[in-house]
């Protein structure tokens, strides 16, 4: 659907970078909303491309990893995620976190969905992908910061993880509702 909407966006007066990390730039922007009031402070988070995968293998089972995150403090069940490197498409960058955090690759791919993070605050997108009949092809290969264990979880008990609010990583419970949805006949 196409909407009449253009006049709405705001005008960017200025731009201010106050921190800079190779994950994460913080900028303060001065903007110009339609109506002429000018708003001084609006903070933008810039990340890089993310990426996450629904993994399914060749006996159907659908892959999801262990690993403590600290931001809340918790130990966390979530699909395989990660970051596309500099000039990396978000395809390949799945492909590889997928191997690097599991040691799994191969099958068929598809872009499931492409979602933001958080538009009113971060400038990033998120590519979830659906990669059908993995298989073991490596060790893992993680991070300095990475401690994943991997799990072979029969999709009607993701479902239900799902349903049970089990699965908290919001970037990772849209597309797993999307997969449920269209790609099994679990949903009724």
């Amino acid at each position: 659907m196409k909407f009449d909407d253009e006049d709405m966006k705001w005008r960017v007066l200025s731009k201010e970078e106050l921190f800079r990390r190779p994950w994460l730039t913080v900028r303060r922007d001065k903007v110009e909303l339609p109506d002429g009031r000018v708003h001084s402070e609006y903070y933008v988070l810039h990340y890089p491309t993310w990426v996450n995968v629904i993994a399914e293998t060749d006996d159907g089972r659908l892959i999801l990893e262990r690993q403590y995150r600290h931001g809340l403090g918790i130990m966390s069940t979530e699909i395989c995620a990660g970051v596309a490197e500099k000039g990396e498409e978000p395809l390949a960058a799945a492909k590889r976190e997928l191997q690097e955090e599991t040691g799994f690759g191969g099958g068929e791919w598809e872009l499931l969905m492409k979602t933001a993070p958080n538009s009113g605050a971060m400038d990033n997108l998120c590519y979830s992908y659906l990669a059908r009949g993995v298989r073991r092809i490596s060790d893992q290969h993680l991070d300095h910061t990475e401690d994943i264990k991997v799990h072979f979880l029969e999709k009607e008990e993701v479902l239900r993880m799902l349903k049970a609010g089990e699965l908290l990583q919001a970037m990772m419970v849209a597309p797993l509702w999307k997969y449920f949805c269209l790609y099994t006949d679990l949903i009724k």
